[in-house]
């Protein structure tokens, strides 16, 4: 069987790593030649301490949460989807080159979708034993495929009403760090009120809070752009499959429909 277009490695993480190698090749000498800092400088500047208040604030604990909330829920997601791309391999449809469907065996071939997927919910199955019935009924080509197109327009609004959750999530997640930035710049604000303090003191203790406003948002936005890329991918993942499943029922399907008319 020929793969399809859509089924198709992109190569996209082979692009990558050559992007990564050819921004590295470029930027590693201008960082030498411009004297960047050493390593030293580097341990000096990243204590465990420092590092310890840059990732476990309160609001990074709650964004760690949201973030692997909606991880466990797109795994789940992106598992379904290989769980209803084993559809294709089940044989749902002859596939012998010029076999012909008539009308009266709509109803056995939908018996037959339905006793190999043992009821359970594909979206391939649904879309063939829907443009089955229909075909059963009408005797019209143009009438399944119409019902096929519909059902798969279903099917996608499904798949994105029910990604709400994880948008939510991934709204929470920059939303939390900015909380988190509006403490840090309120505490560093108020202690321009403080006068029983020396200037030192001062100092430190308005920087404390800065550093509380930025960490808050480094690690908000960092989560936020991972999480946005799973998203991206397990979208696709899922609307590749309804193109697919469309794909299928047009190949073993519709062009096999004997229309009288």
């Amino acid at each position: 069987m020929t793969i399809p277009a859509s089924h198709r490695p992109a190569r996209e993480w082979l692009l990558l790593v050559l992007a990564l190698a050819v921004v590295g090749g470029a930027v590693v000498p201008l960082w030498h030649l411009a004297g960047g800092e050493t390593r030293e400088d580097f341990a000096a500047k990243w204590t465990p301490e420092r590092l310890r208040a840059l990732f476990l604030g309160p609001e990074q604990v709650l964004c760690y949460v949201a973030f692997v909330w909606a991880a466990l829920i797109l795994q789940s997601r992106y598992r379904e989807v290989w769980r209803q791309r084993s559809a294709f391999g089940f044989g749902l449809l002859p596939d012998e080159e010029g076999a012909r469907i008539l009308p009266e065996d709509a109803r056995p071939l939908a018996r037959k979708v339905e006793h190999v997927t043992g009821r359970r919910p594909f979206i391939l199955a649904n879309m063939i034993r829907l443009g089955l019935g229909k075909y059963a009924i009408s005797k019209s080509a143009p009438d399944v495929a119409e019902v096929v197109r519909s059902q798969a327009d279903v099917e996608t609004s499904r798949l994105v009403s029910t990604m709400g959750t994880v948008h939510y999530l991934a709204w929470a997640i920059p939303a939390i760090g900015f909380v988190g930035t509006v403490r840090g710049l309120a505490g560093a604000f108020g202690m321009a009120g403080v006068t029983d303090v020396g200037m030192a003191d001062f100092t430190r203790q308005a920087t404390d809070q800065l550093k509380i406003a930025f960490d808050c948002t480094l690690v908000a936005l960092l989560l936020s752009l991972v999480l946005m890329y799973i998203v991206h991918t397990v979208q696709r993942a899922e609307e590749t499959l309804v193109v697919d499943a469309q794909e299928y029922c047009q190949e073993h399907l519709l062009l096999r429909l004997y229309d009288p008319g």
